[in-house]
């Protein structure tokens, strides 16, 4: 007879190690099933400092640049603190001693009436009375990778000591967006270079495709970053760390069922901006309250109370507004996109936080689609109507239940 668990979580990366430490502080008997449960995340995670929740510790914190810059066709100063996570710091601050690592590759899960039986991928069987799937872009649980090409935002960067990159990144500043073109671009698509402090002496510097229907080569972005970089008279040496980016941004929201879809597999990425960690830290502990609150009633009442605080008609409401903004911009011609983040970075910085928030709020994401609407020129204007993204978008909180 198999040992059964209150939550079993499928995928150890930020998101699946946040609500397990969540319901660990709950009381409650927590798994996580991982093919490496251990491994320290790889990539880079930014968030706007004050967007990540007080119990992210400072100490799990790379870096804190106070100013931001982004430019569209002008230089635009945001002022307002931004943070990249110290991903070992961040792993310790929400590893708990008590939670159980389980090393596997989940393959499917069975439900009952009083709980859930997930399959290994050798044979091996787990037992919970919830199941919490966390496996990111996957969706291992959460219906698996939809059947039509994704937008996905992908990036090219190199890490490099702060003094080397201080032509194009500053110091005291960091680079949100820069949509000057790279040298050599000659058209197509366009990219921008993101850059960020992760730490006193080390930069990343990132050539980054927002969105695009099929993605943008990893190749082509890494041209155009060691164009923009020699440009810029910057040399990146032969070992300079390269991270390589590219993930999903408009996948639908999984439907709400027995599995509790959490994180990048639960939609909580953002179309926009693709930010999803400072998210998932906000989230988590509304997860585990649910989760524990609905358990005694049920694992499917538990899974149904997970679903309520993660997905209320607001939240679907947010969610489905920035799709729209999304889709529009994936139709705009390539020489449009600069001058529609002209106008984004023109507003003031309470309507661009609004849009770019890691939670939701329709009534606000709909006043910053407003503005922008009425500071657009005619031709981002008819762009933005062709797409859905113009007079009327309003009526998508009422098909959500309003806000």
């Amino acid at each position: 007879m198999l040992d059964v668990v209150d939550v079993l979580i499928v995928g150890a990366g930020p998101a699946g190690r946040a609500v397990a430490a969540a319901c660990s502080d709950t009381g409650l008997d927590v798994s996580v099933v991982a093919p490496a449960p251990r491994n320290v995340w790889p990539h880079t995670y930014g968030s706007w400092l004050d967007e990540l929740p007080t119990s992210v510790p400072r100490s799990a914190l790379a870096a804190v640049t106070p100013v931001m810059r982004a430019i569209g066709t002008t230089e635009h100063e945001l002022d307002r603190a931004y943070a990249v996570l110290d991903n070992t710091a961040l792993w310790k601050h929400l590893w708990r001693s008590d939670v159980e690592e389980v090393t596997g590759r989940v393959v499917a899960a069975e439900h009952g009436p009083t709980g859930s039986t997930v399959r290994l991928k050798d044979g091996r069987r787990l037992a919970a009375a919830t199941v919490v799937d966390a496996s990111g872009a996957a969706r291992v649980l959460s219906g698996g990778r939809p059947a039509r090409t994704p937008a996905q935002q992908t990036a090219v960067g190199v890490v490099l000591d702060a003094a080397a990159a201080e032509p194009l990144c500053p110091p005291g500043a960091g680079v949100f967006m820069d949509w000057r073109a790279a040298p050599d671009t000659k058209g197509g698509w366009p990219t921008f270079l993101y850059c960020v402090r992760l730490g006193d002496d080390q930069v990343l510097l990132e050539e980054t495709s927002l969105a695009r229907r099929p993605a943008l080569p990893l190749t082509l972005l890494r041209k155009r970053l060691h164009g923009r970089l020699e440009a810029a008279g910057i040399t990146a040496p032969g070992n300079a760390p390269e991270e390589r980016v590219r993930f999903p941004v408009d996948d639908p929201l999984p439907r709400p069922g027995r599995v509790v879809s959490f994180g990048a597999s639960g939609g909580l990425v953002h179309p926009a901006s693709g930010f999803s960690v400072a998210s998932a830290l906000r989230h988590a502990p509304w997860v585990a309250a649910a989760l524990s609150a609905g358990l005694p009633a049920g694992s499917a009442a538990a899974a149904k109370a997970a679903w309520s605080v993660l997905w209320p008609p607001r939240a679907a409401a947010t969610h489905a507004l920035r799709r729209r903004a999304l889709r529009s911009l994936l139709q705009f011609p390539p020489e449009l996109v600069p001058e529609f983040f002209e106008v984004f970075f023109s507003l003031d910085e309470q309507q661009q936080a609004a849009f770019l928030a890691a939670d939701h709020d329709p009534a606000g994401t709909v006043a910053t689609m407003s503005a922008l609407f009425r500071r657009a020129p005619w031709p981002i204007r008819r762009r933005l109507i062709a797409g859905g993204f113009g007079p009327g978008w309003g009526d998508a909180q009422h098909g959500f239940g309003g806000s």
